[in-house]
């Protein structure tokens, strides 16, 4: 007997796997010695863990990997060797893996070698065998792979060109900007755009090459680069971002900006830096650019609301003429907005109903009496009201429906005309004026137009007139001309409207079928206070209007035309007028533009007109 006891063996620990004199038990590598040379030479890094998360035994491959020795790994806890405890997700997969209520887990983490290298390794750990305890942890240097996703991501975020961030970056630069948790805690709270593009670019392409017009963008790139870190120092988030959206557009956005002057500032040394000439090809190229400025409160912005400013911006400062940069306008933008809401309603309305004509008399200056009167179209618009026609006829002559728009005014004015010469027989009947534009010329066949609206409403042809601008017949050959010669040659009366403001090539005038001239208001304006000092603040009168106002007169009349004169509005312009021979007038002081009811009263009033105007009471 030896001088010791045996007493009973220690209790099993549930949790750890049991140790034989041979080595580990069931978390060891397999005992077989095939298996422990395949496990130990395995190019996959590898290590049997326990069911306490302790390192058994790790493979050479994993020494390798760590750079330490394999023997010196068994007994470390293996979440420690590849940093599984860094977040918690990862932490409690790996426990739940090590419990078994989880078959396995996979993970990308950055390790760090003993030597102090660093590397990306994908780590994964399943169990050793069904039924069994312990781990298989095996770790993949994933370092390259990683390396090339970095890779292929920056040149997907980047420009191949000029080497900048390209749109989709930018984007994403603008998006977490205006995320709410990047400027609720310190900053500015305000952002800016610089928003670009290359004036002509396009012939660089055309007659250079492409070739040419990429050195030159990168080019562009560089000095825009150079700029963005000049003005880094002033910047509270640093350097503004420099990126290529395509084409010849570029855009350098600022976080943090801390107001207009920055951006204008911005703007000024960007377009002063691509005023230099390019050295490019053996060639001296100068190209200017052209630049809208968006300056603003973060909160509130979405990135597609700050990039439509800055589109529309940049077209102002296209529109406005080039190389120059335009900061944002409010109230220019809500002008643009309420202008795109008419033109995308205006075809639609004449169909609702929404339009309305009033009428001016055309008075005789000698008597008094309404000799005619000129249609005037009013638009009864649901959100913004009565619009007079400069609120809208450009509109419709762009899109094009100016022509049915035309064709109603004609319509409803010639109708209206004979209303009241069939309301009052025993008055002379009075002419109605239209006016025509010069797309209705070009775009729809005007002459069956006036044709077919003459026989459907009865109205003499004669008491048609139909008013086109001097800019818009002087000149006419073609289309044009025969039209108003076939208009003409039907009976219907054509007028010159402003007359004296565009072409006055009176050599024209002998060969148009014209028969009446429209005096323009500037002419007549300037009569107010001839003879006479103006009033604090007036204008004075220009001699020389009246000398030109009856010299066109003397002409017109010698060349078998009647006159009229636009815009009058005392009874002084009224008399030099007669004086000079203009044959009637139209303005304030006879009547302003009233409703086709109001007419009639005005038709018996024989000479009423030309007394009050001699009264000067409109």
């Amino acid at each position: 007997m030896s001088g010791t006891s045996e007493g009973p063996a220690p209790a099993a620990d549930p949790g750890r796997p049991a140790v034989t004199d041979s080595g580990p038990g069931p978390a060891a590598p397999p005992a077989h010695p095939a298996y422990r040379s395949a496990f130990g030479a395995a190019p996959l890094a590898m290590a049997v863990v326990d069911a306490e998360g302790l390192v058994v035994s790790a493979n050479d491959t994993l020494g390798t990997l760590l750079g330490t020795d394999p023997a010196e790994l068994a007994g470390s806890v293996a979440a420690d060797l590849v940093d599984l405890a860094a977040d918690a997700g990862t932490w409690h997969a790996y426990r739940e893996v090590l419990q078994g209520r989880q078959p396995r887990m996979r993970c990308t983490r950055h390790l760090k070698r003993a030597d102090g290298h660093t590397l990306w390794a994908q780590v994964t750990v399943a169990p050793l065998a069904p039924d069994a305890p312990g781990l298989l942890l095996s770790v993949a240097d994933v370092s390259a792979r990683r390396e090339l996703q970095a890779r292929l991501r920056h040149l997907q975020m980047h420009d191949p060109v000029t080497r900048l961030p390209n749109r989709a970056l930018f984007f994403d630069r603008l998006t977490a900007a205006l995320d709410a948790d990047a400027y609720e805690h310190g900053g500015t709270g305000r952002i800016g755009l610089c928003y670009l593009d290359l004036d002509g670019f396009k012939a660089v392409n055309d007659t250079l090459g492409h070739r040419v017009g990429d050195r030159l963008l990168a080019a562009v790139a560089e000095r825009l680069m150079r700029c963005a870190e000049n003005a880094g120092p002033a910047a509270r988030a640093g350097t503004p971002l420099v990126a290529r959206l395509g084409g010849d557009e570029f855009a350098l956005l600022v976080e943090d900006s801390t107001g207009t002057d920055q951006l204008a500032e911005l703007a000024e040394s960007v377009l002063t830096a691509l005023q230099e000439p390019f050295e490019l090809c053996d060639r001296r190229l100068s190209v200017t650019a052209s630049a809208g400025v968006v300056e603003r409160h973060t909160a509130g912005t979405t990135p597609t609301a700050l990039m439509q400013a800055a589109d529309t911006t940049l077209y102002w400062a296209k529109a406005d003429g080039r190389a120059r940069w335009t900061l944002f306008d409010p109230e220019r933008n809500a002008s643009r907005m309420t202008r795109q809401a008419l033109a995308a309603t205006l075809r639609p309305a004449i169909d609702r109903g929404e339009f309305a004509l009033e009428y001016q008399p055309l008075v005789g200056m000698a008597d008094g009496r309404v000799r005619g009167v000129e249609a005037l179209i009013r638009w009864n618009h649901p959100q913004f009201g009565v619009l007079a026609p400069n609120r809208f006829i450009a509109l419709a002559e762009e899109d094009g429906s100016i022509v049915p728009l035309g064709r109603w005014i004609l319509r409803t004015a010639c109708r209206q005309a004979r209303r009241w010469q069939l309301d009052h027989p025993a008055e002379p009947p009075v002419f109605v004026s239209v006016n025509v534009a010069v797309r209705q010329v070009w775009d729809s066949d005007l002459v069956a137009d006036v044709a077919r609206t003459l026989e459907e409403t009865g109205l003499a042809p004669h008491l048609l007139q139909l008013e086109l601008t001097e800019s818009a017949v002087m000149g006419s050959a073609g289309r044009p001309l025969q039209v108003l010669r076939a208009l003409s040659d039907m009976g219907v009366q054509i007028a010159i409207d402003d007359f004296g403001t565009g072409y006055s090539n009176l050599a024209y005038l002998s060969r148009l079928p014209v028969s009446v001239l429209k005096l323009d208001g500037s002419f007549v304006r300037g009569f107010q206070y001839a003879g006479q000092d103006p009033p604090a603040g007036a204008a004075a009168a220009n001699p020389a209007d009246e000398v030109i106002v009856e010299a066109m007169v003397q002409l017109a009349h010698r060349l078998g035309l009647t006159v009229t004169a636009e815009c009058v509005e005392t009874a002084d312009q009224a008399d030099r007028l007669r004086r000079i021979g203009c044959d009637t007038g139209q303005g304030w002081l006879y009547s302003r533009p009233v409703a086709p009811d109001r007419i009639p009263a005005l038709l018996g009033a024989a000479g009423a007109l030309g007394i009050q105007a001699r009264a000067g009471k409109p």
